[in-house]
């Protein structure tokens, strides 16, 4: 699942092609951009994934793909985290936000754009396995599902969301009483579930695997008396 040289290559050139446009702009077609690139269109739709994941750029349906909104000039749109119950408020936002996302992705059936679900799960599956943060790789998962939704918003959101995101995700691993390798099983077998729902195509399921994932976030940090605020009854609590 390990990214090739020629996706990577394809990859930087379509970026430096859509750096010096303007968001919005429709980019070239799949096929003028392979034959402009010189690569086959499976390893140039790899590129273009990855770009989606990223937010530099979104897929109209039957329109093709065009520019994002720069992640650099989304970033400060909600300002930094001040506190713990600040914390509390994002993770509950994000519980409405995703479980649609997810929803969204298990609808979508683009099988590249699932097995970059499934890619960026591996990796930070893998990232976890060697003892690092996998907090990088644990964004790029969520990224990839707002990718996989078909609607730019859940990707641009997500994106001007990144800085947030990294912070909470620290906070649920530093303040969590949660032993660690009990939490690092729970977010292996939440990210799983998340992967296969949308992979099965079962959008019910994919926003109950996100809801329980994101509750149990929210538990990992504020303890059982955090699901009365994340989200209502409709879904099982997380663990």
């Amino acid at each position: 699942m390990a990214i090739s040289p020629l996706s990577d290559f394809a990859y930087k050139q379509v970026l430096a092609m859509v750096e010096g446009m303007t968001p919005d702009q429709r980019l070239p077609s799949e096929d003028e951009l392979s034959r402009q690139l010189g690569v086959s269109r499976p390893v140039l739709r790899q590129a273009l994934a990855r770009l989606r994941t990223e937010g530099w750029v979104y897929a109209r349906r039957g329109a093709g793909n065009f520019v994002g909104k720069p992640p650099a000039l989304q970033s400060a749109a909600f300002g930094p985290l001040h506190s713990i119950p600040d914390v509390r408020s994002f993770l509950e936002f994000r519980c409405l936000l995703e479980a649609e996302s997810a929803a969204c992705a298990a609808r979508c059936g683009d099988p590249q754009l699932q097995d970059e679900i499934t890619r960026r799960r591996r990796l930070l599956e893998s990232a976890l396995a060697h003892g690092e943060p996998g907090i990088e790789e644990d964004i790029a998962f969520h990224a990839a599902i707002a990718a996989a939704s078909g609607n730019r918003f859940f990707s641009m959101t997500m994106n001007a969301l990144a800085e947030q995101t990294r912070v909470s995700i620290k906070l649920v691993r530093e303040l969590s009483p949660q032993p660690m390798v009990r939490r690092a099983v729970d977010v292996r077998n939440e990210h799983r579930a998340i992967d296969d729902a949308i992979r099965a195509g079962d959008p019910d399921a994919a926003r109950v695997a996100m809801l329980n994932h994101l509750r149990g976030g929210l538990t990992r940090l504020f303890g059982n008396e955090a699901q009365a605020g994340a989200g209502g009854h409709d879904a099982p609590p997380g663990p």
